[in-house]
């Protein structure tokens, strides 16, 4: 029963993560909105999910280890981002990509991770699997929106943000697969949680945020960002 319960569940989060990018696409002309909720929707990822999951998995790890990892995470980001993109206005437009291609791909691994974590939950117990799989289905939304945006501004067009979309869409039914076959210790979950939200961190404190609010420095904006930090609270509020 327990693989005929996960594999539909992922097929629904793949769905959810195709919406959303294509949402993000139709929205275009107004994008400094779109990325200023995906930046509020990133960091609330890092903050009301990843982080409290990866602190509450872990069974020998200290929460200050965990944070140290994050952090660490962050600067190893931090140093990849800026090896891709060295002197960024001095080099053509695909150099530009290379940075939207290094964020989708951070989210589609975290995607991988979210289909792995729908089956391990259900390994827990149907009631636990139901709320994971909630979650999941909801912020794998923003997921495609984000992996949307983040390719598209950084110069690259719709034909490359709808390949990374599929990859992103993909993702989670690949991770529901693995989980039927591989079972994670709870502190190798709990580190990967971790890294994954010093990587989302960067990608919404020191990417999406800035980008946004340079074109369109409006209160509106900033709203849209409050607005996706607070649409993450209420659904982990709501499933957790």
């Amino acid at each position: 029963m327990h693989p005929f319960v996960v594999l539909p569940i992922a097929l629904a989060t793949c769905a959810a993560t195709m919406i959303g990018g294509l949402f993000a696409i139709s929205m275009r002309d107004r994008l400094h909105l779109v990325l200023g909720f995906s930046a509020g929707a990133v960091i609330g990822v890092v903050f009301f999910d990843l982080m409290p999951e990866s602190i509450e998995t872990a069974r020998l790890i200290s929460p200050r280890d965990l944070l140290g990892i994050a952090a660490l995470a962050f600067f190893v980001y931090v140093l990849l981002d800026r090896l891709v993109v060295l002197h960024e206005h001095d080099q053509p437009p695909q150099h530009r990509e290379r940075r939207g291609w290094l964020g989708a791909a951070s989210l589609s691994l975290h995607s991988l991770m979210d289909g792995f974590a729908i089956g391990v939950a259900f390994q827990a117990g149907r009631t636990v699997g139901f709320v994971v799989a909630a979650a999941v289905l909801v912020h794998d939304f923003s997921d495609g929106l984000n992996t949307v945006n983040v390719v598209v501004k950084n110069g690259a067009g719709n034909k490359t943000a709808l390949r990374w979309l599929a990859v992103d869409a993909l993702a989670p039914v690949l991770g529901a697969s693995a989980s039927l076959l591989v079972v994670m210790p709870p502190n190798v979950v709990a580190i990967f949680l971790a890294i994954f939200s010093g990587f989302f961190f960067y990608i919404g404190a020191s990417d999406l945020l800035p980008e946004s609010h340079h074109a369109h420095p409006r209160l509106l904006t900033t709203l849209s960002t409050l607005a996706g930090a607070l649409c993450l609270f209420v659904v982990t509020r709501a499933v957790g």
